[in-house]
């Protein structure tokens, strides 16, 4: 599977709004791209996430990686969609089953060592 979608949730103001991380793996030059009006530390996130993947026995692929976080119009801060984001990768690069993900939401921030961090 090329394709993948996680579940999580943001903040806005006293409410949680949906977020759906949307990864996609493709040929191409290797690069990791987050769109969907992510904020500095969303951005900052593709390190923790590579090195998280790479310290938990997984392969980083090496492919164009293009990560959605939807909706677009709706603000996404802080570490909290580390996890999301690293389950979406291993989902859509084949290194886990996309069946494991079916009916829950995903959140948390990842240490380099791939550690969960509560957030």
């Amino acid at each position: 599977m090329s394709f993948a979608k996680i579940y999580t949730r943001g903040l806005l103001g006293l409410h949680a709004p949906l977020i759906e991380v949307e990864v996609h793996v493709s040929q191409g030059l290797p690069s990791l791209t987050i769109v969907g009006l992510p904020e500095a530390a969303v951005r900052e996130s593709k390190d923790r996430v590579r090195s998280a993947i790479i310290n938990s026995g997984f392969q980083f692929p090496t492919k164009r990686l293009t990560i959605n976080l939807a909706p677009a119009d709706l603000p996404k801060d802080g570490s909290r969609l580390d996890l999301p984001i690293a389950l979406g990768i291993l989902i859509a690069s084949g290194q886990i089953p996309e069946n494991v993900t079916d009916n829950l939401e995903f959140i948390g921030e990842l240490a380099l060592d791939g550690q969960l961090r509560p957030i």
